[in-house]
């Protein structure tokens, strides 16, 4: 396992940056925390952008309480003071760091208050309709603009960037670039960390799976499988009682003859 003693810390992960590329997988519940922390995982991520995600966080750093986890901060944060406040709470709750996927305008406010702070670059999903679902930084002009970005999000004091669907050879450029550490989600093997979501691992979604990623279970099936095996249990535990099969004598507590009929006695005589 190559789990350090310690929870790692930001300046433990910026130690190694180009030594050795961190395994990284987005969380969404207590279970797979666990699951991931005793697989020996190197970092976790996870919501932090709605009150139930943020009801959550306690409990997955509680059931990965040797683990760095990030916590995604909502979309639309509408000005620094927000920003910052919603940063620092989940640092209170137990994260490591937040990811923000907003300007660098918010980001530097939030790494100011040495809040340490994850950016985005490449293709984001919150940005999507000015790029569209695909690859950037194919072609000269972008990843031009995706260094320059790079650049500005460095001086903005993010600590790491995830790297979205970026070319895997621009990518490993990218990274050689800059002090942060780029996580590489669909932008190959030459980044700092390798990160995946969860439900990409386990094929726990009706979607088809992307490109970038690989299901090493199918939990789709399992729990459709599951689905299906409550239902007939339902449907069997109706039956049964309709049918006068549950309970039966084995489920049922009985009280002594001689003493229920002494209280139907004391009951029809008005003695209580």
């Amino acid at each position: 396992m190559l789990r350090p003693r310690k929870k790692y810390t930001v300046y433990d992960l910026q130690q190694l940056k180009g030594k050795r590329c961190l395994t990284h997988i987005h969380v969404k519940s207590p279970e797979e925390a666990a699951a991931a922390e005793q697989a020996g995982v190197d970092l976790m991520s996870c919501s932090f952008d709605s009150p139930e995600a943020q009801a959550r966080l306690p409990k997955l750093v509680a059931a990965a309480p040797n683990s760095f986890l990030s916590g995604a901060t909502p979309h639309g944060m509408a000005s620094t003071e927000e920003a910052i406040r919603i940063g620092f709470r989940a640092l209170e709750m137990g994260a490591s760091s937040v990811y923000c996927s907003a300007s660098p305008f918010l980001i530097e406010a939030m790494a100011r208050e040495r809040i340490p702070v994850v950016g985005h670059l490449g293709m984001i999903p919150r940005h999507v309709t000015w790029t569209g679902y695909r690859a950037i930084g194919k072609t000269e002009a972008e990843a031009t603009q995706l260094y320059q970005r790079l650049k500005t999000l460095e001086s903005a004091g993010a600590y790491a960037a995830e790297l979205e669907c970026v070319p895997h050879n621009l990518a490993r450029f990218l990274s050689s670039q800059t002090t942060m550490l780029l996580m590489s989600l669909g932008s190959g093997d030459g980044c700092d960390t390798q990160f995946l979501f969860s439900d990409d691992i386990l094929g726990d979604y009706e979607e088809r799976l992307p490109r970038h990623a690989k299901a090493y279970r199918n939990f789709l099936e399992e729990n459709r499988r599951l689905q299906r095996e409550r239902i007939a249990a339902f449907s069997e535990y109706i039956a049964d009682v309709k049918e006068h099969r549950f309970p039966q004598a084995s489920h049922l507590v009985a009280m002594d003859d001689g003493v229920l009929k002494n209280v139907i006695a004391a009951v029809s005589e008005g003695r209580l």
